[in-house]
């Protein structure tokens, strides 16, 4: 039965910067309820706020218990999704929240360590998406805004708990969103959703990634 398959938490965000739609929450409703390599995908939204964002995600984790944990996030200006390798234990926000919060040089924890690295598998997940057809990378930076925020939380609070996996996915704006921005780049929210679809089969079904290069010279 469903109910006993293990299970992905899979978060997305709110509206947040004048925009009336976040394409993260968007795709992770579409995958609420699939089944994934034997897993059950059960999504869950965050608000776009630093204090808030924990609270919600820590009553998350105590609902749903699960084993795969994928926080995914809107990320103007990037052309591919971007699969995070590291979370950063900093907040520096260049606007407020949807609170009206804006911190600045803050750490996410005050007891956590300078940064987390995810602990799921992804150069094999970058491999699956480029043989999909889909643009992907490796990014080195998830930024120090409440995406970050929450990825470095998820990988804190799940470090603790055996056999739990945790990692994050920026997106691009959607099209109807990039209109709005001169030369922002855009994908449709069908290649977003089949995008994280795939990352999460691989995530299910890998144990050890793949050594793969993916990095950067600059």
């Amino acid at each position: 039965m469903a109910s006993t398959l293990p299970r992905i938490l899979l978060t997305g965000f709110d509206p947040f910067g004048g925009e009336t739609v976040n394409p993260s929450w968007e795709a992770a409703r579409a995958l609420h309820g699939r089944r994934l390599a034997g897993h059950r995908v059960v999504a869950r939204q965050l608000p776009t706020e630093f204090a808030r964002s924990l609270v919600v995600l820590k009553a998350a984790l105590r609902e749903v218990h699960p084993a795969i944990v994928l926080g995914v996030g809107q990320a103007g200006g990037r052309s591919r999704l971007s699969i995070e390798r590291v979370a950063i234990n900093v907040a520096d926000a260049r606007i407020a929240d949807n609170a009206g919060a804006q911190p600045i040089d803050v750490p996410v924890l005050a007891d956590g360590p300078a940064a987390y690295f995810s602990t799921l598998p992804i150069k094999a997940m970058l491999v699956a998406l480029h043989a999909a057809g889909l643009p992907a990378e490796i990014s080195n930076t998830a930024g120090t805004y409440v995406c970050n925020h929450a990825a470095y939380a998820m990988a804190h609070f799940t470090a603790r708990q055996r056999g739990v996996r945790s990692g994050f996915i920026h997106i691009p704006l959607l099209p109807d969103q990039a209109v709005r921005h001169a030369h922002a780049p855009s994908m449709a929210l069908e290649d977003v959703t089949r995008g994280l679809a795939i990352a999460l089969r691989v995530a299910a079904s890998t144990d050890a990634d793949i050594r793969a290069a993916a990095g950067t010279i600059s």
